[in-house]
């Protein structure tokens, strides 16, 4: 019930108040299975493409989402799980597989899958290298991957702000990559590099974006 009322309600509701510029939504496949790759601004991105995106996408999530207790825990649960978030386990040596292995079932299903290739949050603006799982995913299953570059959204809500306030923002849907000339060579970890590149790069050309060509680290992490 509480997913029907964050696509159907909620969905409507932030497109009206918001009013997001969308470009290029024809570049999303209709049917079968697509990876939605986006430069990641804000934590309000995943809400973004979830109201921009015609079709149902799913995401990975915090496990703990799913397990608050009473009332509001059960509030938490539905909301999250209505923008399409999967509950995966983190801080363990098989979360990183659980985590694939979760998103390879959304697409074996035709379904649509969408991932950070940085792995977190640009605190700087800038793109930075991707990680190769978006390759291993679209490797394995075949899937379309579309580039996706999110502008403005790091204004929607800024920091010590509990409400996401009005600002410019737009989302792009670049053409769809195919990248079945690999089929069979999506355990080389030449071939996932050099499909992770292909895909940043496209982002990189729609988002026109400043590229590092270093993993994004927190400053609590150290400098890269």
């Amino acid at each position: 019930m509480i997913a029907l009322l964050v696509r159907f309600v909620l969905g409507p509701l932030a497109r009206a108040v918001y009013r997001p510029e969308v470009h290029g939504v024809e570049n999303v496949p209709t049917t079968g299975p697509v990876i939605l790759a986006a430069n990641h601004r804000a934590a309000l991105d995943t809400g973004v493409i979830t109201f921009a995106t015609p079709r149902q996408v799913k995401f990975l999530g915090k496990a703990e989402y799913f397990t608050g207790k009473g009332p509001k825990g059960k509030l938490m649960a539905g909301f999250v799980g209505g923008l399409g978030y999967i509950p995966v386990e983190r801080g363990n040596a098989q979360a990183g597989l659980a985590a694939l292995e979760a998103a390879r079932k959304v697409l074996d299903a035709g379904g649509v899958f969408a991932i950070y290739p940085e792995g977190t949050r640009s605190l700087d603006g800038r793109l930075h290298r991707g990680h190769t799982g978006v390759a291993a995913l679209a490797l394995a299953t075949g899937a379309k991957v579309v580039p996706v570059a999110l502008t403005g959204t790091e204004k929607l809500q800024p920091a010590g702000k509990r409400i996401p306030r009005p600002a410019k923002i737009a989302i792009t849907f670049g053409k769809p990559l195919d990248f079945s000339r690999y089929e069979g060579q999506d355990y080389s970890p030449a071939i996932r590099r050099s499909v992770t590149d292909e895909v940043m790069y496209q982002i990189l050309e729609i988002s026109g974006q400043e590229y590092v060509d270093t993993y994004h680290k927190r400053p609590s992490e150290g400098v890269a």
